[in-house]
């Protein structure tokens, strides 16, 4: 899935990476088990936005152990020896991020944006994974540039051929181009295609993910809509390809009267089996429906795309609290198997609740997969005042703003990671989210967890 950004919420005081030698790919490398696995060690590592000297930003990157994240880090800028570019303020260097081992040398790699590099008209560049993490970078061919486009509002990585080598979708002035792998530290890459739809639609986000069951991904695009008198937002389904991709169909997200433009409609999202039938859903939180109340759509997967569609809101049964205005729930998403059983559960921010007389405190919702599907049956909630979770409450906290399911101990059940004042892990366990042995990282903030 594509990395939504926020800032980080605490200075990161560590040195700039100095780069070593890298190794160079051979022909039987056998390809990163893990995209996010930058030093190769078998554990997942974490990168997240962080600042810069001279405002452009950066990247940080804390390594994973067998017990999660561990102390090692490392911060890349455009400043950094072997990354292309100048640190320039407002480049936002960092802020959008896709993980994959785009070589296929099993090292994950890493894509990252800079929306705002040259007047705006952004840039990608790959930093490449080695035994001693992320370091040197090669910049991707901008095939559409323009003051103000944007190259690399968002990003998504994914197979969508099905070669065995790993593609990256982007966006570039609302449209999106594919550039297929492998990718080459020399520049070079695939074949490079267009995605652009004939009707005033604008993408915003890219989810990756396998959706109709075959071996290839496929792509979901979200994105606004405009008319005379409305403004809406969609999500378009394109179906992975061995030749290329193929348009399928959209469903609509949210719908506002009002004159066309405007701020975006739409939101973000992830793909995952939430009903274990193996096929992969579609799921999208939406802050803005119902004055800012919030809601996630799933779009459940089938053999000839997405089919039947669920809603679901802080009023849907079983689900704690009631919807009130701004609470923006579906501010961010993350799926992942939190007990084990195998389904896919779903991590659903509400980063604007308030909570006991505290204004945009936030909170956390973790709905369970299961063979009918997501519902508020058996959801939990997760906020400061909830028993066990660490930290005091705080208004404007925002606790939820960025939520992250993640299996960083290897013990097959993913943990929480929640992105406020001080980053929050709850770990999975087999009855599900817990807060027996939850880790407050007020000395290392790893907001962003990755992707």
């Amino acid at each position: 899935m594509p990395n939504r950004t926020t800032a980080t919420l605490a200075t990161l005081l560590v040195a700039s990476l100095i780069p070593l030698a890298l190794p160079t790919a051979t022909a039987d490398a056998a390809p990163a088990k893990h995209g996010d696995d930058f030093n190769g060690d078998g554990y997942r590592d974490y990168a997240y936005s962080s600042f810069s000297a001279k405002g452009g930003g950066g990247v940080s990157v804390v390594f994973g152990t067998a017990t999660g994240p561990g102390t090692t880090q490392q911060r890349i800028t455009q400043s950094s020896a072997g990354v292309p570019g100048t640190d320039e303020a407002n480049d936002t260097f960092g802020e959008v991020r896709a993980a994959a081992d785009f070589d296929g040398d099993g090292y994950g790699d890493l894509a990252v944006a800079a929306t705002g590099e040259n007047n705006s008209q952004g840039a990608v560049t790959i930093l490449w994974g080695s035994a001693s993490g992320l370091s040197t970078g090669t910049t991707l061919p901008n095939k559409n540039p323009g003051s103000h486009n944007a190259m690399g509002r968002d990003l998504a990585a994914g197979d969508f051929n099905g070669d065995g080598k790993q593609d990256l979708a982007v966006i570039n002035e609302a449209m999106t181009y594919i550039y297929r792998g492998p990718f080459k530290r020399s520049g070079t890459t695939g074949t490079v295609t267009k995605l652009d739809k004939t009707t005033s639609f604008y993408a915003t986000a890219l989810i990756s993910g396998k959706v109709n069951g075959d071996s290839k991904s496929d792509l979901a695009i979200i994105g606004d809509v405009a008319g005379r008198d409305y403004v809406a937002s969609d999500v378009w389904f394109i179906k992975g390809g061995t030749s290329s991709l193929t348009p399928g169909s959209t469903l609509r997200l949210e719908s506002q009267s009002g004159e066309g433009g405007g701020a975006e409609r739409g939101g973000d999202g992830v793909i995952a089996d939430f009903n274990k039938d193996g096929y992969g859903d579609i799921a999208v939180g939406t802050s803005i429906y119902s004055k800012q109340q919030g809601r996630v759509s799933v779009w459940y997967g089938a053999s000839g795309g997405p089919s039947r569609t669920t809603r679901l809101t802080q009023a849907s049964s079983g689900v704690a609290g009631s919807p009130e205005n701004y609470d923006q729930f579906g501010s961010d998403v993350s799926a992942g198997d939190v007990n084990g059983d195998g389904y896919a559960d779903l991590a659903v921010g509400v980063r604007d609740e308030a909570i006991d007389g505290k204004d945009n405190a936030g909170g956390v919702h973790v709905f369970k997969g299961r063979a009918s599907g997501l519902s508020g049956t058996g959801s939990q909630w997760f906020a400061r005042n909830t028993p066990g979770v660490p930290g005091p409450l705080r208004a404007y906290e925002q606790f939820g703003g960025l939520v992250r399911l993640r299996d960083t101990n290897g013990d097959g059940k993913a943990d929480l990671y929640v992105s406020a004042v001080g980053d929050v892990r709850l770990p999975g366990s087999a009855s599900g989210i817990t807060t027996t042995g939850a880790t407050d990282y007020n000395e290392v903030p790893v907001n962003g967890f990755l992707q």
